[in-house]
């Protein structure tokens, strides 16, 4: 392969990976847009009766819908979230059969889970 066709290749990659910037900064606009709504009617609906608390409007709403999303649901990456997983594989994949168990062994010693390869007490 050339350096001209793998230019062309990354110049291609490059648009797709644009075009699902744009695809997805759209979808996000869209979903905050809907769920405003949502938690206004949400909010004004529930809240302002059953709690006493002032009714809200459409921006305001929004707001805590972002506040929300910062506070309790961490911003990940797009391209990038599911990439752990796939190092993660690929590392298992080069594992031999004792290393894979030395560490399911330490995964379960640190979550105090039963030990691999002792019997269970309850048994």
């Amino acid at each position: 392969m050339t350096t001209h066709e793998t230019g062309g290749e990354e110049k291609a990659w490059r648009g797709m990976c644009f075009f699902w910037g744009v695809k997805r900064a759209l979808f996000c606009a869209a979903a905050a847009l809907v769920l405003g709504g949502a938690v206004m009617l949400l909010w004004n609906h529930a809240l302002v009766d059953a709690a006493g608390l002032r009714a809200v409007g459409y921006w305001q709403a929004v707001g805590l819908l972002v506040l929300s999303r910062i506070l309790f649901g961490a911003y990940r990456g797009g391209c990038r979230s599911g990439h752990w997983k796939e190092r993660m594989r690929e590392r298992w994949e080069r594992m031999t059969p004792e290393e894979r168990e030395k560490f399911r062994s330490g995964l379960w010693a640190c979550c105090g889970g039963p030990e691999v390869g002792k019997p269970d007490p309850g048994t």
